[in-house]
């Protein structure tokens, strides 16, 4: 009986103890904790196409994540998205005229932004906005231009 109780409580911790490792995994996996705490500054860009970008999406320079994406909005003034970004405090060196694109992650990954920093002598202060930027690729344009070319190329011959 004594043994049973022992046994019983035993499972019990160790089912615990896998909830709780899920628990951490699914909070890491989600990228909640990346800049929750982090001291960060906010920059603005502007994008003609933001293609499937989202929320939480990684900013890196030169492939080293520096940031994440903290909102996306349509502006109402000059039709663009409006995206904002958080860059970790310790990456306050960015050139004023640094410039941002979307890139995607392997052949169909989710997207992400990349700043390619300028030359310029004065740094990007919290507030501050990207003013040079491309717009995401997408695929199905692409693939629309190719076969419009095909076609257009059959029908000269």
């Amino acid at each position: 009986m004594f043994n049973k109780r022992i046994l019983e409580i035993v499972v019990g911790l160790f089912m615990l103890a896998g909830l709780g490792a899920l628990f951490v995994l699914a909070f890491k996996m989600s990228s909640l904790s990346q800049y929750s705490g982090a001291e960060t500054y906010q920059v603005t860009a502007f994008f003609d196409d933001i293609g499937d970008l989202k929320v939480r999406a990684p900013v890196t320079i030169s492939g080293v994540r520096v940031g994440e994406v903290a909102d996306i909005i349509l502006d109402p003034k000059v039709m663009r998205a409006k995206v904002v970004l958080l860059i970790d405090k310790k990456e306050d060196i960015l050139p004023a005229d640094t410039s941002a694109k979307i890139l995607t992650a392997g052949l169909i990954g989710a997207n992400y932004i990349s700043l390619i920093p300028g030359y310029d002598n004065e740094i990007m202060k919290d507030g501050s906005v990207i003013t040079e930027t491309q717009p995401a690729i997408i695929l199905e344009n692409l693939i629309g231009q190719l076969m419009y070319q095909l076609k257009d190329k059959k029908e000269k011959k």
